[in-house]
């Protein structure tokens, strides 16, 4: 607690901008005066002052920005110049060679409030406010409400041809109003999906040098080691709920992308506040840069990463361990790690060595596990019997094809009762180097020797569909237009309805195009990919593409983790959100061929995934906020962010 001119005030150093203190929506939020000042010592806690006022006038407003002295924090930067201008911040009369302390006295008001992004509403603050926060002059005079800004800027966004402009001009509102950016993604997901996420995202980070204005999220790196419980202490917000981080060695079908993945952990977040409704300012980006192998970025001037080759072995473990074990002190045993686009390597050793002892979830392999499982219990309907009924083979057997692969498995144990090792008989990988059967074993990595099954070996995709003939064909190679004409007619020539899924990201990727699925298979498949694709047309009939998109799991799994106080994460959870999915697609989207329902309701689909998550919570006793809901999808509903406009007094 400290005095400004005679009123106390509460002292809080947990952020250095104005921030509006939750109310009930049928109060009115006041604003806040914050009081900046780095210290030339340079420690975090004496860092910045923030003070609330709770009804703050223009006068109260004035006596505190005028009680702070600029004398009193550093005299000697105070002179007389340019007739009679105080400078104040010792900008004329430092020299070069000078060291100055960069000081700040700012108000929740006025010129900075414009460029707060969690509170600038622009042309939608009302007369009132304008009047009540110094914003007369500062703004138009007209005043709009925000379904009109909407409507605006979407409007702006279909201007731009380029993907990635529409990229950019995205990154930009979100820097200048936070909820306009969430309100537009909300309001516009089906269509502005693509372009915060894949397939425009993968470009976004090829390209993260080049575009890069405003740090968002922490980068912590080599340089950083032993100082992480530090620079997390940076970060302005304190209460983190979700933590996405990557250490950008294999970003979607791209690979080694070094510091510039953070464009990952970047749209990720985004879309757990938008399609999941956790609040923007518990979600925290992380970047951990130990280098990269991509002798391109390492020679481009515009890279903003180290410049050295990966960190591997017990260099890239203890800095992990360090940032793993800072992270629980830091935010406690609640906070959900996800691990993003970490290569085969890594993914697998962090998920079983902090699986035990923290929060952790890798949506490239459980993720992508449980959206593709709910495709499949929805294909069920269309093409008939039940899951173990069916043969599946797989092109790639990286995190994504073994872990969905390994999904799958559970689940047809789940259902029949057989034991594990019988039910992953029925699930067949391919990788680069032919089909995996008993006789690699081996030589093969670990994540892979429970797929190695009794059967001569065979070097080809093509030859493999031949002897296996599946039911069901998974590309998660990373590899494009592997699923040739030859392979999706063989796959027609043994099922009247094969089922045909090309996850690899971005759209180049894709082992094959909705187009070629749907004409190869005369129209026969049931098809989905990881990216978007146009519906296709063939013989009279359009064919809508769907897309089996981790964003249907990911923010409402996280979510259920959330609103239960959920200590670990248990395979079960996976089970039940990939079923809770499929009860999401109706029989009119059925009719259409398509085995995911439409991403214009994912606010609702994600608040049923996350009750059935928080009710397995509890009943796993992995749940820690008792006692239990009544009504857990109503509750998930009332503890979703809502991007609507405060009103400020």
């Amino acid at each position: 607690m400290f005095a400004v001119n005679g009123s106390t005030f509460l002292n809080n150093s947990l952020s250095g901008v104005p921030r509006v203190f939750p109310r009930s929506t049928q109060r009115v939020a006041a604003p806040l005066v914050v009081v900046a000042a780095v210290s030339s010592n340079g420690r975090p806690g004496d860092r910045n002052v923030s003070v609330l006022v709770e009804n703050t006038s223009k006068e109260m407003v004035e006596s505190a920005t005028s009680s702070s002295s600029p004398s009193a924090i550093d005299k000697e930067a105070k002179s007389t110049v340019g007739g009679g201008v105080e400078d104040v911040y010792g900008e004329d009369s430092a020299t070069e060679d000078m060291h100055i302390t960069p000081w700040t006295v700012t108000v929740a008001s006025g010129y900075q409030l414009l460029r707060d992004p969690h509170y600038n509403k622009g042309l939608a603050f009302t007369e009132k406010e304008r009047d009540a926060h110094f914003l007369r002059g500062l703004l138009p005079p007209g005043v709009v409400s925000q379904e009109i800004q909407v409507k605006k800027m979407m409007h702006n966004m279909r201007q731009y041809q380029v993907p990635l402009q529409r990229y950019m001009a995205m990154m930009d509102l979100q820097e200048r109003n936070e909820r306009l950016f969430y309100k537009l993604l909300i309001d516009n997901v089906e269509e502005l999906l693509p372009v915060v996420y894949t397939p425009t995202v993968g470009e976004a980070c090829q390209k993260y040098g080049s575009i890069f204005r405003q740090p968002q999220g922490l980068f912590i790196s080599l340089k950083e080691k032993g100082r992480i419980l530090e620079v997390l202490k940076n970060w302005p917000e304190k209460k983190i709920q979700v933590i996405v981080v990557t250490d950008g060695e294999r970003i979607l079908g791209l690979g080694d992308l070094g510091c510039q993945g953070m464009g990952i952990p970047v749209g990720k977040l985004s879309l757990y506040s938008a399609l999941g409704g956790i609040r923007p300012s518990a979600c925290l980006p992380v970047t951990i840069d130990v280098g990269t192998n991509n002798e391109k970025l390492l020679e481009d001037e515009f890279y903003i990463g180290l410049r050295r080759r990966r960190a591997t072995g017990q260099e890239y473990s203890e800095l992990l361990h360090e940032f793993m074990s800072a992270v629980k002190q830091n935010y406690g045993e609640k906070v959900l790690i996800q691990f993003e686009d970490f290569a085969n390597h890594n993914a697998f050793d962090l998920l079983a060595k902090y699986g035990t002892s923290h929060l952790v979830f890798n949506d490239d392999i459980e993720g992508t596990a449980s959206v593709v499982l709910a495709g499949l219990i929805a294909a069920l309907k269309l093409v008939g019997g039940a899951l173990a009924d069916h043969r599946f083979l797989f092109l790639g057997a990286g995190e994504a094809g073994t872990g969905i692969a390994e999904l799958i498995a559970l689940e047809i144990s789940k259902q029949t009762g057989a034991p594990l090792e019988e039910t992953r008989k029925k699930i067949w990988l391919v990788d680069s180097k032919g089909l995996i059967v008993r006789s690699r074993i081996e030589s093969l990595q670990h994540f892979k020797r429970p797929w190695a099954h009794e059967h001569e070996p065979i070097n080809n995709l093509a030859d493999a569909v031949k002897s296996i003939k599946p039911t069901v064909l998974i590309g998660s190679s990373g590899a494009g237009r592997t699923f040739t004409k030859e392979i999706v007619e063989s796959m027609s020539s043994f099922n009247e309805k094969p089922i045909i899924l090309a996850l690899s990201n971005p759209t180049s990727q894709s082992e094959c195009t909705a187009e070629e699925a749907y004409k190869w298979s005369e129209g026969r498949c049931i098809f989905a990919s990881g990216s978007p694709f146009a519906p296709v047309e063939y013989n009279g009939k359009v064919y809508p593409s769907g897309q089996a998109n981790n964003a249907y799991i990911f923010p409402g799994f996280g979510l259920g983790l959330i609103i239960s106080g959920a200590i670990r994460v248990h395979d079960e959870m996976l089970l039940v959100a990939s079923e809770a999915l499929a009860e999401q697609v109706s029989h009119e989207n059925l009719e259409k061929g398509l085995i995911y329902p439409p991403f214009s309701n994912i606010r609702k689909i994600s608040a049923q995934i996350a009750a059935r998550v928080a009710e397995k919570a509890f009943q796993l006793g992995l749940a820690t906020r008792l006692p239990q809901p009544e009504n857990l999808v109503r509750y998930a509903e009332s503890c979703m962010y809502s991007p609507n406009y405060r009103t400020y007094r």
